[in-house]
């Protein structure tokens, strides 16, 4: 596990698999890791599926799922300092809200 510093502490940084999370909601909601893991999965793809249409999903006091276009623009090849063009994309974007934000802080 990696560590890194934060507001003058240091702080462990953990990567948590979907597995772990599936046995994490399961245990706070007493449901099964099966039907866990479907809730879990029907999420996620409902809120792919807003963001594809272009949608922007808000949820009040988590934060915010919307896209972002990011135009075309010219790049150089770290290895060669060769001149490549990158297409334009369209990004995932989450934007925490205040409630997460205080969470995350430990004002909570």
């Amino acid at each position: 596990m990696g560590q890194r510093k934060a507001r003058g502490t240091r702080i462990r940084s953990k990567t948590m698999k979907k597995s772990e999370l599936v046995t994490l909601v399961a245990e706070k909601t007493g449901f099964s890791k099966k039907d866990t893991e479907k809730t879990i999965d029907t999420v996620f793809t409902a809120i792919a599926d807003i963001m594809a249409a272009g949608d922007k999903l808000q949820i009040s006091g988590f934060g915010t799922f919307e896209t972002k276009e990011r135009a075309a623009r010219t790049g150089h090849n770290p290895r060669t300092g060769e001149e490549i063009n990158i297409a334009a994309a369209t990004m995932p974007v989450f934007k925490p809200g205040k409630v997460l934000k205080d969470k995350v802080d430990g004002n909570k």
